[in-house]
């Protein structure tokens, strides 16, 4: 799938309703107030995960997604990177799409969308190192989680 498609579908992603329950349909999960797609996706390793196969699935969605990153940073400006790793320790629920893309990334870059209510994020992730890369598009209803400090720090 182009770039182009790429952006299509994100852009999308922004004027979809939230369903009241969580629902899938093909790539995308949703559920109350967000939504996760994947736009792209590697082989899986099930069978080769030899260092050749892995770094060239790794450089094929990494391409991918930086494509994406330019031409989203030219429509709507300079992302915001959120280090994800902190709500994997922080205490209590955490919400959705964070919680989904905390389990398969460390970082998301985030465009606001302040006029939708909602941001956009893009990763990269994988579940299990025999799992396929992929890259993913997350839409969340404003304001983005954050964190109290206590939750950052371990004992």
């Amino acid at each position: 799938m182009a770039t182009e498609d790429l952006r299509v579908i994100v852009e999308g992603l922004l004027t979809l309703g939230f369903p009241t329950e969580d629902a899938r349909d093909g790539n995308r999960s949703s559920g109350p107030g967000h939504h996760v797609c994947v736009l792209r996706a590697s082989q899986d390793f099930w069978n080769d995960r030899s260092e050749e196969v892995v770094e060239a699935a790794e450089e094929e969605i990494g391409a991918a997604f930086q494509e994406l990153v330019t031409v989203l940073t030219a429509r709507w400006g300079g992302p915001e990177a959120i280090d994800l790793g902190p709500f994997l320790w922080c205490e209590g629920p955490v919400p959705e799409p964070i919680s989904r893309l905390c389990g398969l990334s460390g970082e998301m870059l985030v465009w606001r969308q302040p006029e939708a209510g909602r941001w956009v994020a893009l990763t990269v992730g994988q579940g299990d190192p025999e799992l396929p890369i992929e890259l993913l598009v997350a839409v969340g209803e404003e304001p983005i989680p954050e964190l109290e400090s206590s939750d950052h720090e371990r004992a």
